[in-house]
């Protein structure tokens, strides 16, 4: 096999916040019961609801069995103790239930916390390499709106990753060779009549894509249906295999394939442009990595890890209690399991990773636990380092399922125009930026894994969750800031109005920390929505402008806007100021 480059420090997380208040708060519970009990623990805090308080602790119910004590009584001394380390931090302490401690911030002390809330963000990944992999269309074949959901949930993965602080490098992996180019060059060369590269000439540039998807649906419905077809197909995939192999450019079927292969790339290049993703720093074809992976896999069979099956070469996953694969056909070719093994040695060979991501359907669940398993046998530290991250299907409202396979969904393309037009039933003529901040919202407010059901309408509205919702209320407050004198001054103290909102401003960093230790970007989405919600309610009961306290008011109407600013650009959102 290949050499695989020596390892780089393992990769880890350790959850330490980096942001005053929880790690103020954690610090010296951390003391207390040192002090106490001679005990070290670290105690997790959550956010309870706010009559309770900012911040809780069951850590008095944790301790209670190691000290043989009462929680209760456990959590009166921990109360006792903090009322006095925590004087100025803390406004109250309380016990409550069983043995459960709510602590209250003092006004300085949240203060403080809002108004360090987006420059406090968590560095966690500060050092490491993390590959992010997705979007992975395969030339020949349209973009459906599975990877249109891919593509931007892996951009916001990225964009999260990058925050805290990772080198991060974004990877798009696709399928140049293997039978679904054999199923459409058999198509394409029914079209054309043959191999007749300048009939090409012939098909409009706008419907380039439509029309290499068409004669994709007519190859597989042929290899399905027509045994002659499936062997012609076979043959057409073997001849893409060689003449990648001869490095054939000037054969008419090296023609056609090289020319389609060019279309395919620049109508992705295209779509990737209208979405407004970050650029990926590498693609990588199939091609280039199916030697490396055909290669690696005849060498381990020789080692064991592999073994021969009815002609072919597989590896047994059910000695692992997984499923057996094949890896290399008994035509002698290797299936997308030997490529995906070319392309995690590629990655690991060329970037040393800490942390590979790889998003896909769950249908390629199973299949991704199999070839992590086999890399494990003779390369295990790029296959530990890496996570497989699945979504459920895309349907449209009503239920439909996407498939280009069958020919029976929309493209991306058609999911993009699905939302213009129910823009353009509003009568609002929202801008391509409010077109994507509806489509990227409403993917993303989804938790990653299950299904998606996509309402063009839902998600284009100007109330409710929605994206649109979140740029119109960051408008709205920078226009609140518009009409003031001054800028705002600094935090203090908080009224009933204030200091909910104030309260909420101060959660932002833990958020994006869930966020990017999950890899859950709903969190993001969530999060925003419930801020502006508390933004509503704090202006309805709180007048900005001309009250006695608005350079307050003011400072909170800022960090707010700042702050959806900051949100929604990590969700690959503009935020504009006015719509």
């Amino acid at each position: 096999m290949p050499a695989v480059p020596p390892a780089s420090k393992s990769f880890s997380i350790d959850i330490c916040y980096n942001y005053s208040d929880m790690e103020t708060l954690q610090q010296a519970l951390k003391r207390a019961i040192h002090d106490l009990f001679n005990t070290d623990l670290t105690p997790e805090l959550t956010r309870p609801d706010e009559q309770f308080g900012d911040y809780a602790t069951n850590v008095s119910m944790q301790l209670a069995g190691r000290l043989g004590k009462n929680p209760r009584e456990v959590a009166e001394q921990l109360a006792a103790h903090l009322r006095e380390s925590l004087s100025a931090e803390v406004q109250e302490v309380t016990v409550a239930g069983p043995g459960f401690i709510n602590l209250r911030l003092s006004d300085v002390f949240l203060a403080s916390a809002a108004t360090a809330a987006i420059s406090a963000a968590p560095r966690t990944l500060e050092g490491k390499t993390v590959i992010a992999e997705y979007s992975d269309p395969n030339p020949f074949k349209p973009l459906h709106a599975g990877h249109l959901y891919t593509t931007l949930m892996g951009d916001i993965i990225a964009r999260l990753v990058a925050h805290a602080g990772a080198k991060t490098i974004r990877v798009n992996y696709g399928g140049d060779v293997g039978l679904h180019v054999g199923r459409c060059m058999w198509g394409i060369l029914q079209y054309l009549g043959g191999e007749r590269p300048e009939k090409l000439s012939e098909i409009a540039e706008n419907e380039r894509s439509k029309w290499m998807g068409t004669c994709y649906v007519t190859g597989n419905t042929a290899y399905e249906n027509d045994e002659q077809a499936k062997a012609e197909i076979i043959t057409a995939n073997k001849r893409v295999y060689q003449l990648h192999k001869d490095n054939d450019h000037d054969s008419p079927f090296a023609q056609i394939y090289w020319t389609c292969r060019q279309w395919s790339y620049e109508y992705f290049a295209t779509l990737y442009d209208q979405l407004q993703v970050v650029p990926f720093d590498r693609y990588i074809p199939e091609s280039e990595v199916t030697p490396l992976g055909l290669q690696t896999v005849e060498e381990q069979l020789q080692k064991g890890v592999f073994e021969k099956s009815d002609g072919a070469v597989v590896f047994d996953g059910e000695k692992l209690g997984l499923h057996t694969r094949v890896f290399i056909s008994s035509e002698g070719l290797p299936t997308y399991e030997a490529k995906d093994i070319g392309l995690s040695l590629t990655k690991w060979r060329d970037y040393q990773f800490d942390k590979s991501i790889i998003i896909t359907a769950n249908e390629q669940a199973q299949y991704m636990q199999v070839i992590l398993a086999a890399i494990k046998q003779f390369a295990p530290e790029p296959a530990e380092r890496t996570e497989h991250l699945t979504h459920g299907i895309v349907k449209l409202k009503g239920g439909i399922k996407i498939s280009s396979r069958k020919g029976n969904g929309p493209s991306a393309l058609d999911i993009l125009q699905a939302a213009r037009e129910a823009g353009a039933e509003t009568g609002t003529n929202p801008s391509e930026d409010t077109i994507l901040a509806a489509i990227k919202y409403a993917f993303a407010k989804n938790r990653i894994g299950g299904d998606v059901i996509y309402d063009p309408k839902e998600s284009i509205a100007l109330e409710g969750n929605s994206g649109p919702y979140l740029q119109y209320a960051h408008a709205r407050a920078r226009s609140i800031l518009k009409k003031a004198a001054n800028g705002g001054g600094e935090l203090a103290t908080f009224d009933e109005a204030e200091r909910p909102l104030a309260r909420k401003l101060s959660e932002y960093p833990e958020v994006i920390q869930k966020a990017i230790d999950e890899l859950m970007p709903h969190y993001v989405c969530t999060y925003l929505y419930e801020l502006a919600q508390a933004f509503n309610r704090f202006y309805e009961h709180a007048q900005v402008v001309g009250d006695p306290r608005e350079a307050t008011r003011l400072t909170l109407v800022r960090l707010y806007a700042d702050i959806l600013r900051d949100g929604l650009g990590l969700l690959g959102i503009g935020a504009p100021e006015s719509i």
